[in-house]
């Protein structure tokens, strides 16, 4: 898809990578629409890209309803937005894991069963989810952020065999650590020596990859960090004994505790 004059709705732009995706996305001459819970950083945002405005909390069921409503007809939906649900699953409160699932899962189901259908009736569009690699590997601390993670990528999977052919793309986009922005940069924990991190442009410029390729999962991490994932995939059972050799249950733990409040 050519992204030129085309209509985007991104949520999560409060984020870093959200407004790397959407400074990305404006120079290829979108007309975004940016949603996000702090309205302040969306102006902000807007008047550096001419964006739309359209502040929601996706944890809220009416306000998710409101937002979908006001914008069904993009021609690119990209669903950034996401909780960082790190940490024991024993530590979370029922309204945690609830919260968690609203915004990670639940919230880019509805957007893309319902401007997914929009999409369909028309032959054309591109639905873009913002996975992670913790959505290809679980470890320690992560099982309810990689809950909905992996679930991301069977839902992109999926929903692109349903919609082979009829003109609308899916694609599923896997960010490793991201440095200088986002929620792991925000934690200011340190990254152990052997894991390198990716950039938010370089996540942006893969989701501009995804939506003028059509592709339908892009990994954005370094080539090691790529092959460790692709080797827990084959060998869960050893990649997982070699990773707590190495001391991942300090790190998990230190980056729960930093992130408690993001919950």
């Amino acid at each position: 898809m050519h992204i030129q004059g085309k209509s985007v709705l991104l949520t999560g732009a409060t984020g870093g990578i959200g407004e790397a995706i959407a400074r990305n996305l404006s120079l290829a001459g979108a007309r975004l629409v940016v949603s996000g819970r702090r309205a302040d950083v969306l102006e902000r945002l807007a008047a550096e890209t001419g964006a739309v405005v359209a502040p929601a909390d996706l944890a809220n069921r009416e306000e998710l309803d409101a937002l979908i409503a006001a914008h069904a007809d993009v021609d690119i939906l990209i669903a950034n937005a996401a909780l960082p649900a790190s940490g024991d699953l024993f530590d979370f409160s029922v309204d945690e894991i609830d919260r968690a699932l609203e915004v990670n899962l639940r919230a880019p189901v509805m957007m893309s069963r319902v401007i997914g259908e929009r999409m369909r009736e028309r032959g054309t569009g591109q639905i873009v989810l913002i996975s992670s690699l913790a959505g290809k590997v679980a470890t320690a601390g992560s099982s309810l952020y990689s809950t909905t993670k992996f679930a991301l990528r069977g839902f992109g999977s999926g929903l692109r065999a349903d919609l082979h052919d009829s003109g609308v793309g899916v694609s599923v986009v896997f960010p490793g650590f991201v440095r200088d922005a986002g929620m792991f940069h925000e934690s200011q924990v340190e990254l152990p020596g052997y894991v390198g991190t990716c950039s938010p442009d370089d996540v942006a410029a893969a989701v501009r990859s995804a939506i003028e390729n059509d592709r339908g999962e892009v990994d954005v991490a370094p080539i090691a960090v790529r092959a460790a994932t692709k080797a827990s995939e084959i060998a869960p059972g050893l990649m997982g004994a070699v990773v707590r050799r190495l001391g991942s249950s300090d790190f998990t733990a230190e980056l729960a505790d930093r992130q408690a409040d993001k919950r």
